[in-house]
């Protein structure tokens, strides 16, 4: 298993030079993923500082060496995908091959698309998603490509340099609630999923391996696939984080991320967390 910090950059945790210290903290610390959140607004409530993450993980990608990083998760379709396609090469590049891309319908619509006069539809939503994620593997081919879609369309012969870093690609994680069946159909066809309840309680060890067995029956073909999922633990107590973190190990859980926002305590408190490190398996 791996472990990283996933990041609410709203209210204190909204400063790139803050999360810029933060992901050099969680590095020293052991972590080996920092992951940010990525909305127009916080859920509503435009009085709450938020960034632009892309813009944030750039600065993180150039002040770090080895921890991975990426949005978690970008809702595709309330951006152009080929744009998308620039700035992940951009950033991979920047971080010598370190990014992950986390894409999702975007939850909540409200905020993020309908507020903005966008479509937020969820069919429509899930339309431009899967179209998307196309346009961006064809993009990072590097051969020439054309995309004929519902929603896009790219000429013919369209050659699209330079290619990621990250060979075959940059790695595709895909956000879904359960009970919900499409997002996991959805995510079986790329590099991970990262599931949680529509309800908001907590995933038990039994429902991932009741997912990872419906993923593994969806695939194509057999290969390496993240399940990424997370709560928080206690960074004083080693031995309760490790109890709490290895039934999930064992069910499948290859990636554990650490929430740290700001409703779980102040600035000062998140760093500590993450400067605790890692809730490590035994």
């Amino acid at each position: 298993m791996k472990y990283g910090v996933h990041i609410a950059n709203f209210g204190p945790f909204f400063d790139p030079h803050v999360l810029v210290g933060l992901a050099q903290t969680a590095e020293d610390s052991g972590w080996d993923g920092f992951y940010l959140w990525d909305h127009i607004l916080f859920w509503n409530d435009g009085n709450l500082p938020t960034n632009d993450p892309w813009v944030a993980l750039a600065a993180i990608a150039l002040q770090t060496k080895h921890i991975r990083l990426g949005p978690l998760v970008t809702a595709l379709a309330r951006r152009r995908p080929w744009k998308v396609a620039r700035e992940a090469v951009t950033l991979d590049h920047l971080s010598n091959g370190r990014l992950t891309l986390g894409v999702g319908l975007g939850h909540p619509p409200i905020d993020d698309f309908a507020r903005f006069g966008e479509n937020s539809d969820q069919k429509f939503r899930a339309q431009q998603l899967d179209e998307a994620l196309d346009i961006l593997v064809g993009l990072w081919s590097g051969a020439p490509f054309g995309y004929q879609g519902k929603h896009y369309q790219i000429q013919d012969g369209t050659i699209f340099l330079p290619q990621p870093v990250q060979s075959p690609r940059i790695p595709i994680w895909v956000a879904g609630y359960l009970p919900h069946t499409a997002p996991f159909r959805r995510a079986a066809r790329w590099d991970g999923v990262v599931p949680g309840r529509w309800d908001d309680t907590q995933m038990t060890p039994d429902d991932v391996k009741s997912l990872k067995t419906t993923i593994s029956s969806l695939q194509a073909e057999e290969k390496p696939f993240d399940i990424v999922m997370g709560f928080a633990t206690d960074g004083k107590d080693k031995s309760l984080a490790s109890s709490i973190v290895t039934p999930y190990a064992e069910a499948g859980v290859t990636w554990w991320l650490e929430p740290i926002d700001p409703w779980r305590g102040s600035l000062e408190e998140m760093r500590q967390r993450i400067s605790q490190g890692p809730p490590r398996t035994a």
